[in-house]
């Protein structure tokens, strides 16, 4: 375990995938969406798209053109589909305790989440968290980029007041971003993205999922 940087004040949580087991209802929500306009994306495309954000989604998946002439239809199809599907969300083990002993423990705790704001509410609620106990929660309205741009970092990290910041994520897209805000960024394997791609994008640190990270009691 990497000895602790006592200069990081803050540490930036990515949601989905990392705190709550949404990645495949994320990805059956999409395919939803793609099916009822008549598209057929791959199963495993759709899932490795999870995690950046609906903006860029449609076109990493289908295409410029699909973006350019269905993609808002698109992404309000996906929100309807997955607004369906969010009493199906369940949090990760040890996710709460996680977040509860980094607050203990004196960092500012910020969530950082490409989603629409409604779904992170849903997230804090399954979880049992209070926004009171985070220094800032963000979402897809609060930035004009979504990951793997740093934008949605950048304004976690400012309305948190912190400094300087580690972010926990689950896909090579928070990874990305991470590099770019610059910082460096613990991995989990609870998205679905393996080990090798995590530490092949950067990530300084892969563990199961978060519960793991409190179990083994890491600090940034």
């Amino acid at each position: 375990m990497p000895k602790p940087d006592r200069s990081v004040d803050t540490v930036l949580l990515d949601v989905d995938g990392t705190l709550v087991d949404s990645t495949y209802l994320h990805a059956l929500a999409w395919m939803k969406a793609f099916s009822g306009r008549d598209l057929a994306p791959q199963w495993w495309r759709v899932h490795r798209a999870i995690g950046m954000g609906g903006d860029r989604l449609v076109g990493e998946i289908c295409g410029r053109d699909v973006e350019d002439s269905l993609g808002d239809t698109l992404r309000d199809d996906w929100e309807a589909h997955y607004r369906e599907l969010v009493g199906d969300l369940r949090p990760l083990p040890g996710a709460r305790e996680f977040v509860l002993g980094l607050v203990d423990a004196g960092y500012r705790v910020a969530l950082a989440s490409s989603g629409k704001a409604e779904f992170t509410d849903a997230a804090l609620k399954v979880l049992d968290l209070d926004r009171d106990v985070l220094a800032s929660v963000t979402s897809s309205d609060d930035a004009d980029a979504s990951k793997p741009a740093p934008d949605i970092l950048q304004v976690a990290l400012r309305e948190s007041g912190g400094t300087r910041a580690v972010v926990v994520g689950d896909t090579v897209w928070d990874v990305a971003s991470a590099h770019r805000l610059p910082a460096d960024c613990v991995a989990v394997l609870s998205g679905g993205f393996a080990e090798a791609e995590l530490r092949d994008a950067g990530a300084v640190l892969v563990a199961d999922h978060v519960g793991e990270l409190a179990e083994r009691g890491w600090r940034p």
